[in-house]
Order: structure tokens, then sequence, then C-alpha cells
């Protein structure tokens, strides 16, 4: 019988199974970060600014810009909360100034604009595209399909198409290429000549592929192939020992600093949301054992650096590069427990639970991954089918 959420529909709320805490606390909580994050402070707090009478945009404060990355988690949280105003103001805001309408780029979206909307690089990050493509389908499948922009459904597989519909590969940087690796079956660095020649162990979802191979009009087979080839990629890039994944790979899983440098072979920002995938992997759909064990390995390696002192970066065989104790990596080892199934799982739920809203200039990064942690360490991140 298989036994993930996908086909149960039951979510573990960790909060309560764990630590015992009542079950309308932890959604006051819940509630509680979201307007934080969404209609706080505007200095110190949110992260959300309306704009005009429908959109918006979520803003990286620190570096004060807008990222598709940033759209694309807003849009979740929006949808796992019902919140579908928040949600179509989000949208809006991304295909009026992120989305290129036409040409090499047409039906991908900018990586980085300005809060004016004017586009400081008109690249594409792949994991946007990922994340808007599965919330799209989402949204059809909560809220029904409207006209124009608002037809959910169609604006998803129009992303799944485009991802598809470049060239297949290219070694000239200024020539736009598939967001996927036809022949690997995996998701690339960044669609062009530069950078489609390696991956991102973050930008791995097998849980949203095993969506599209269900909900995609087509290239089914495609998408299903996709998801088993990330769960085998995964074992090859993660350190066997320390449980620990580099920003950038090679295909063949094999850590990658990439030509432009910055120490991409290390645990880095990137990497410590691996941990969230395979987590999500597990609970939707158990189709891999070696989830479970490569979940406890990462908490064992966290929890012996020490529960409430361990560092944010690290070489992937465990030498700390930063002794920053980081929120967004509290946060995501709380989602690892998840999956895990050894004791100590139990202090990294309570680690989340303990930690505080992030605010200041910081909060974009951090906050996004609290408040993604705390949907899915509560059983509220959840398949709307």
């Amino acid at each position: 019988m298989k036994s993930g959420a996908f086909y149960t529909d039951n979510y573990e709320n960790l909060f309560v199974s764990l630590l015992g805490l009542n079950p309308k606390a932890v959604n006051e909580k819940i509630n509680d970060a979201f307007n934080q994050l969404y209609y706080g402070d505007d200095k110190t707090q949110r992260l959300y600014f309306p704009v005009g009478a429908d959109m918006a945009y979520f803003k990286d404060v620190y570096n004060n810009d807008v990222r598709s990355e940033g759209m694309s988690f807003a849009m979740m949280i929006a949808l796992q909360l019902n919140r579908q105003k928040e949600f179509n103001r989000l949208w809006k805001w991304t295909k009026t100034y992120m989305h290129h309408k036409k040409g090499p780029r047409k039906d991908y979206f900018a990586w980085q604009c300005r809060t004016d909307g004017g586009i400081i690089d008109s690249s594409s990050a792949s994991d946007g595209e990922e994340w808007f493509a599965t919330c799209l389908f989402m949204a059809s499948n909560r809220w029904g399909d409207d006209d124009g922009i608002y037809n959910y459904r169609v604006e998803a597989q129009k992303i799944l198409d485009a991802m598809l519909s470049k060239i297949t590969k290219s070694d000239n940087e200024n020539e736009i290429t598939n967001m996927f690796n036809m022949k690997e079956k995996m998701v690339v660095f960044v669609p062009n000549g530069l950078a489609d020649n390696f991956t991102d162990p973050y930008y791995h979802f097998p849980h949203y592929y095993e969506l599209w191979a269900r909900w995609a009009d087509k290239n089914n087979d495609f998408w299903a192939a996709c998801a088993e080839k990330s769960r085998e990629f995964w074992k090859l890039n993660i350190h066997p020992k320390t449980g620990l994944s580099s920003n950038y790979a090679k295909f063949d899983g094999t850590p990658y600093d990439a030509p432009w440098g910055g120490n991409h072979n290390d645990f880095r920002h990137d990497a410590w949301r691996v941990a969230m995938n395979i987590a999500l992997d597990h609970v939707w759909f158990n189709k891999d054992p070696w989830q479970v064990e490569q979940s406890n390995r990462l908490l064992n390696f966290f929890y012996a650096q020490g529960i409430d002192t361990y560092g944010s970066l690290y070489t992937v065989d465990g030498k700390v590069l930063s002794k920053e104790h980081s929120t967004g990596l509290v946060a995501m080892n709380a989602v690892a427990a998840m999956a895990a199934d050894i004791q100590q799982r139990k202090e990294f739920v309570k680690a989340l639970w303990n930690a505080q809203v992030p605010d200041g200039e910081g909060r974009y990064f951090d906050g996004t991954l609290y408040m993604l942690a705390m949907l899915q360490v509560s059983g509220n991140f959840k398949i709307y089918k």
C-alpha cells in the first residue's frame, strides 16, 4: 500500500506529535508569522509590498531587489494559507515585470528585478520557474481557473512547455537553452550556454516532478523520469558521512564551483534547502528509504556540532566555514526531521518552535525559510489535487 501523503492525505504536525503543543497555538503562531512578514512594519518586518490596486512584490530587503525565488516562495505560502488575494497580486507583478513575453526567453522569468519592475538580470534561475509552475497547478486545483493570467493551469503548462522547447544544449553563453538537460533528465543551473552544463542540488524537486507527471498536458513520462533521476543524483552528491550537499554540482553529482567561483562546491545557502526537498519527497511519495537514512545522517551531523551553536557554512566533509547560527538553516533542519526517525529530531523541531520570526535587514532569506518550515513541520504544506 502506498503510504505517502499524496495517497493518504495525511500530514503529520510534528509540533503536536513530538512537542505536545496545542494545534490552536501552532496555527496562531503560523498566522502571526504570516502577518509579520506580509503586513508588519515596513522597515523591519514585512517582505510583501502591495503595488496599486492589484499587484505586490516580495522584497529581498538586504539587496533591495525582487527575485523570482522569493516571488515563487511567497506565492506558495499564500496558496497554502488560502490567501488568493495575495497570491494573485504577486502573480500579476511577476507576469507584468519578470515574465519574458517574446524572443528566445519567451515564457521564462527574469530572476532579478528592481522594486519598480525594471529588470536587473534577464537570466532565469531554474528554481523560480519550478516553484511557479507547481504553485499555479495547485492554485488551479484549490481555487479553480479564471480568465487571462488567472487561468492558472494554462499558465503552469506554458512554463513547463518553455522549459523543454528551447535549444537542447549550447556552449554559447548568450544562447538560451532548455531548463532541463534532456539526456541527463536533470534541471540545469541556468538555461543558457554558460551555465546549462551543471546543476544545483537544491533545484531538484522530485516531489514536484511527480505532480507534473500526473497533471501536465504532455511530457509526462519525462517528468516521471526526472523525479527518479533526482533521487539518484542526491545519493551521488551528498557526502556519505556528513549528509552535506554542495551548492552546485556536475550531473554526476561531483561538487562543482562554477566558472565564476564563490566556493559553490561547499555546503552553502542553496544547499541548506536540499534537506527540505528530500523530506517533502519522503512525506508526499515515500519512495526511497534512503531519504530517511540521509535525514538521520544530516541531523546527527548538526547535533554533534551543537544543537544551538552549529555553523551555517561547511565544506561537504564537515569543516566549518562560518560559525554564524542562522534561523534559515535551523528551519531547514527542522524540516529534515519530517523524514528522520532518530530521537534527536525532536530537538530540531523544538529549535524551530523557539526561534523568533526573523526581522531586520536579513529577514528575506531567513524569514522565508522560517515561514516555509513552519507550514511544512506543522503539516500545513499540502498537495492540492
